[in-house]
């Protein structure tokens, strides 16, 4: 029972320094640098690891670093748009196409933010159905439901305020699971390796053209970093750059860490479901199932309300003030409602995933046309040239079976 005192401990500690330390709570890149974060590490931490040993075997890592190269490299393209795109929108100092191609991104981006609505609350479901011993397709669909119908009325009454501060709490509890799921993992391996069992399972590669475009179907677990991109006034430009940076870095580093200790775990068609991480966890310690379902629930559902109240605003403004905050809402729920009864969750993931290569794609054009307006023409071929990569992932991107 070592493992488990010593995963509670460190998670507990964590999260509590996370929600509770007063200088991090004052901290303004702190404040910016966590939302990319847990963006970026909230539902991809939670079903990259099975549905990469399904697709790939122990080419997983390898898999997961070509993902990530593909969003750093977008990401350099966000953050050449923040340092030099919102001036030119701003002072309306850049070409006509800039405008256009902003406003079409907005609507993409709105899309993008209802798929994920549905991608986050299906994988609640499915976390919570799992514990309660529940497989059942149908109750998981009226869960997630029951769940979007809940955040549309309170959405469209008195608005989300009260339901984003659940997101401070969600954040510290996801963080401190994936640092005691870490703990965990090494601790495993040591004990492995210490008793000489330590050996690489029997899942060999796979990194075929089949499983390259089930990984490109899996973009999504990497996205989140966009959201520097408008965290407002609130945030200076380079704080917002600077920040991006960091998240982005660092989630890669947690990535690939938590990959190469979980390939000792990998067994032949671990099944590819998205729920499979918390019998892997309890494997590590008896505790572990119990925490990963907790910050899983916590994480999803305040990314689900982050994204509504984002794609709110986003069809509010893209909308030209025709739909207010009350029927955009409203729009929202409904689109998501009817996407959740069209998909299940594997779909939903490739789905969300080429909607994001689509909404990158028009950020990376962004930057192209902002780059060669300001002759940075070296920019503006790379950025052209991370659009057409983008382009590919929506038009090759599938979902796992």
């Amino acid at each position: 029972m070592l493992e488990s005192a010593l995963i509670l401990t460190v998670l507990t500690a964590v999260a509590a320094v996370l929600v509770l330390h007063p200088r991090l709570q004052r901290s303004s890149a702190w404040k910016a640098m966590v939302t990319p974060l847990s963006s970026i590490m909230g539902s991809g931490f939670l079903v990259c690891a099975p549905l990469l040993a399904d697709n790939v075997g122990y080419d997983a890592v390898l898999a997961m670093g070509g993902l990530l190269l593909i969003a750093f490299a977008v990401g350099g393209a966000v953050r050449y748009n923040i340092r030099y795109v919102e001036p030119m929108l701003a002072t309306q100092s850049g070409p006509k196409a800039l405008g256009r191609l902003e406003n079409g991104g907005r609507w993409v981006l709105s899309a993008a933010y209802v798929i994920s609505i549905s991608y986050y609350l299906q994988l609640l479901a499915a976390f919570v159905l799992h514990m309660t011993g529940v497989d059942d397709a149908l109750i998981a669909k009226l869960v997630t439901t029951g769940v979007l119908v809940a955040i549309t009325v309170i959405g469209s009454t008195w608005g989300l305020d009260a339901l984003e501060s659940v997101e401070r709490y969600a954040i510290g509890l996801n963080l401190g699971t994936i640092s005691a799921f870490l703990l965990g993992l090494a601790w495993f391996n040591i004990a492995e390796v210490h008793e000489g069992i330590w050996a690489i399972p029997d899942v060999p590669p796979n990194l075929n053209a089949h499983s390259g475009r089930v990984v490109l179907g899996l973009l999504i677990v990497v996205q989140g970093f966009e959201t520097s991109r408008y965290l407002g006034d609130g945030h200076p430009p380079e704080e917002r750059i600077a920040t991006m940076r960091w998240a982005q870095l660092l989630s890669a580093a947690i990535y690939i860490t938590f990959l190469s200790l979980m390939t000792v775990l990998f067994e032949r068609h671990m099944g590819g479901g998205v729920t499979v991480i918390v019998d892997v966890a309890g494997r590590i310690a008896p505790v572990l199932p119990v925490a990963v379902v907790v910050a899983a629930v916590g994480s999803q559902f305040s990314a689900a309300v982050a994204d509504t109240a984002g794609a709110g605003g986003l069809v509010q403004e893209v909308s030209g003030g025709r739909l207010d905050g009350s029927r955009a809402y409203l729009v929202l729920g409904a689109l998501t409602i009817a996407l959740t009864w069209l998909t299940d969750v594997m779909q939903v993931i490739s789905i969300a995933s080429r909607a994001f290569a689509l909404f990158y794609a028009i950020q990376c054009a962004v930057g192209a046309v902002a780059a060669t307006h300001a002759s940075h023409k070296p920019r503006a071929a790379w950025f052209a040239l991370l659009s057409l990569v983008c382009l590919a992932v929506v038009v090759l991107g599938i979902p796992s079976e």
